[in-house]
């Protein structure tokens, strides 16, 4: 017997079982006339159920629960082999491409390899973040409302440092018309035009899926691993032009460690927004240096061409800002409040973003 979808979910609605099915099949008269003289129980220990329709509908959906288990397992563990298999590739990439005697030598000047090499460490620290969630097995409602919390406080931390490296950029080969503020502020009106028409295309397309989410949860993970993505491509621009500066070798290997130090927390952020979602931590480590790999490709063409590109920092610094502040506010703020209260979104977001430009102007300060 074949059981349609329709069926299937009006037994659910009904919560038809097989013996409440089984006692409302229509009785003869003659079954009456006979059960009114002689009044007999149910007997359910001889009755076979196996005919029923009810029992046939139960046993369908059963078999289809177990089968949907099996293949949601089943893809969990290929997912993860893939994963793993990706990390191990990301790892023998950062062993192949070691510069060897060059890497960090005053005395020579930076070539393409070292910038780029220097890029990609500072993205493969992304996925770093990760790690200290690594200790926690599963969260619950309250506490994936914290977690956004946290990060919508570090999103908005590394948002206000974008708009203030943009405002007070100086160069003495910056020859734009433009001052840097206005080239922020065109910046962050692309970006916030850039993440609404984003938002607005994965709002229209319900339907993707990424692994084994989809609809809600894999729109929001694709916004916020765009808006990750487009804020590296401001700083693979500053590691490029760092090199191809008057201070050379020194400033670029100084840019590329601050950077990737400051990419761990920033990958912590990421992590901490995956994770509840049901995605594996390997997995999350490779989302989150996937929205740093623009710093070791931008950093190239832009020490190829630190002329071309230092006009453009400062657009690119609001462009980032701007996308990551939307996305802070009005995505990862109004989940944590609805996840928790008001109190504990105001300060778990206020204590992260603190810790987060404590951590940035200590690394300002050893400069």
């Amino acid at each position: 017997m074949v059981v349609t979808r329709r069926q299937r979910q009006a037994a659910e609605e009904a919560n038809i079982n097989a013996d409440e099915y089984d006692l409302n099949v229509p009785v003869s008269k003659s079954s009456k006339k006979n059960s009114s003289e002689s009044p007999k129980p149910h007997d359910h220990a001889h009755h076979d159920h196996r005919g029923c329709p009810a029992h046939i509908l139960k046993e369908a959906m059963n078999g289809e629960t177990a089968t949907t288990k099996e293949n949601e397992q089943a893809e969990s563990q290929l997912s993860q082999m893939i994963s793993y298999g990706i990390i191990l590739f990301l790892a023998f990439i950062t062993y192949v491409t070691y510069p060897g005697n060059t890497l960090g030598n005053k005395g020579l000047d930076p070539t393409i390899h070292t910038v780029f090499y220097y890029g990609w460490i500072s993205a493969i620290s992304t996925g770093f973040g990760v790690l200290p969630l690594c200790f926690v097995r599963e969260m619950k409602e309250y506490w994936v409302g914290v977690s956004n919390a946290i990060a919508a406080g570090m999103m908005c931390a590394a948002s206000y440092s974008l708009f203030v490296e943009g405002c007070t950029f100086h160069d003495d080969n910056d020859d734009s018309s433009l001052s840097p503020v206005v080239r922020t502020a065109i910046g962050c009106v692309m970006g916030l035009l850039f993440i609404l028409g984003t938002k607005s295309f994965l709002d229209s397309h319900e339907d993707v899926k990424v692994g084994s989410l989809s609809g809600a949860d894999t729109r929001k993970i694709l916004l916020i691993v765009f808006v990750m993505t487009l804020h590296s491509f401001s700083e693979g621009v500053g590691i490029g032009v760092s090199f191809g500066g008057e201070h050379g070798n020194e400033l670029g290997v100084f840019i590329s460690a601050s950077l990737a130090v400051h990419n761990i927390p920033e990958g912590l952020a990421v992590a901490i927004v995956l994770l509840p979602r049901k995605v594996s931590k390997a997995t999350a480590a490779i989302w989150c240096v996937v929205t740093s790999l623009p710093q070791p490709l931008m950093a190239v063409p832009a020490f190829m061409f630190v002329h071309s590109f230092l006009p453009l920092l400062p657009v690119g610094l609001g462009f980032a800002g701007g996308a990551m502040m939307w996305v802070a506010f009005m995505e990862l703020l109004i989940e944590a409040y609805e996840d928790t209260d008001l109190v504990t979104t105001g300060v778990a977001s206020t204590l992260a973003l603190g810790v987060m430009l404590a951590v940035q102007r200590t690394i300002e300060d050893n400069h």
